[in-house]
């Protein structure tokens, strides 16, 4: 098949996922053979606990090297805190975090990586909350060679779908639902969900739906289509819908989250999931649907701390791995055994942070991290 087909294909398993969780195995499977990866994965991690969670995966890091890599690894992967800088949606590869060279010198390199024959790690943000962030990730395998441009570029392609697939997901929170039984299944949810036509014509709501209109902040039926009360996100849901029924790959990049502010000022969020192919072209076609749109009320997290520090003082991914490190872990050799990283590179990145930071000891970074965790301290 042409790269076009491929991804058209793609794109549909991919939103299939969205209602059908045992899909995502085999949905990440083919996200990684498509952008010329080993394997992939959908994790959740903490860069404050340095900790993580694994979502689903394709089953191809053998049981071993996972269960190392949660209990002792993550600890040690450059990626653990990368997202805190990298922006939702753009593949982020190791070279952007460290120097290559750097990083196959890193104890995870020469551990854990290595041994599996593993060169690359990319990451793409999902969804970032003060905790931690969701992240779609492929490996790249020796044969492949490190992530290069038209990994990336394939990988952009596929990221929008993956993202509103994988939020869409979690709001409706199924074990395994049939597509033609959405609406029933559905019905429980919190999140209202309304079933559009390509006109946003509401054809189908579910009781959170219904009491949402009924209530009228957030959203309203204004000649029978689903009408935000917010002008603003009016014209998004309308476009996205529209493009909905020109099939998967046409909702693109828009829409994947829509901002919707309510008339008591409380924030919401909106996902359109087609509905017009795959498997979830059974549930659109009995209610003359193009579009389901999930309806929730937006998380009010603020900015995790070590991104405030990291963009007021212009760090790097790895400056900030550094001072977090410091901040939980204390001195040089603690830190360089901590990021498995050697003592010379820690002291380098530490003269940096204190030019950056206008401090001269290691206190001073301490004090200067705690207080933007805890206003008080001084």
């Amino acid at each position: 098949m042409s790269e076009s087909e491929q991804l058209s294909e793609l794109i549909g398993e991919i939103y299939d996922a969205a209602l059908d969780l045992s899909l995502w195995p085999k949905v990440l499977a083919e996200s990684a053979r498509f952008v010329d990866g080993f394997s992939a994965a959908l994790v959740f991690k903490d860069a404050t606990r340095k900790s993580g969670n694994l979502y689903y995966d394709t089953g191809h890091i053998e049981p071993h090297y996972k269960q190392l890599y949660f209990d002792n690894y993550v600890k040690l992967d450059p990626s653990t805190t990368s997202h805190v800088l990298a922006e939702i949606g753009e593949p982020v590869a190791t070279a952007d975090i460290m120097p290559y060279q750097e990083f196959l010198e890193t104890r995870f390199y020469k551990e854990w990586a290595r041994p599996q024959q593993l060169v690359d790690f990319v990451t793409a943000v999902l969804e970032k909350s003060s905790t931690g962030a969701a992240l779609f990730g492929v490996f790249r395998h020796e044969r492949n060679g490190p992530a290069d441009d038209e990994m990336r570029r394939r990988m952009r392609l596929i990221i929008p779908h993956i993202r509103r697939a994988a939020l869409i997901g979690r709001v409706i929170d199924l074990k395994a639902a049939e597509a033609d039984s959405l609406a029933d299944t559905v019905d429980g949810i919190s999140a209202g969900m309304f079933m559009v036509d390509a006109s946003t014509r509401i054809v189908h709501a579910n009781a959170s739906g219904h009491a949402m209109l009924a209530q009228g902040s957030a959203l309203r039926v204004v000649g029978g289509k689903l009408a935000p009360t917010d002008a603003s996100a009016e014209q998004g849901l309308t476009e996205v819908c529209a493009m909905a029924n020109e099939g998967d790959a046409a909702v693109g990049v828009k829409g994947i989250a829509i901002p919707l502010t309510a008339r008591d000022g409380e924030r919401h969020v909106a996902h359109v999931l087609p509905l017009t192919s795959g498997a979830r072209r059974r549930a659109g076609s009995s209610y003359a649907a193009t579009a389901a749109v999930f309806v929730h009320k937006a998380a009010m997290d603020a900015p995790p701390p070590q991104a405030v520090v990291a963009k007021l003082y212009k760090l790097t991914p790895t400056e900030l791995r550094v001072l977090l490190a410091i901040v939980q872990v204390g001195g040089v050799p603690e830190v360089a055994e901590a990021l498995g990283i050697a003592e010379s590179t820690v002291k380098t990145h530490l003269m940096r942070l204190f030019a950056k930071t206008g401090t001269k000891r290691q206190a001073d970074l301490v004090k200067l991290v705690a207080a933007y965790i805890n206003p008080l301290v001084s």
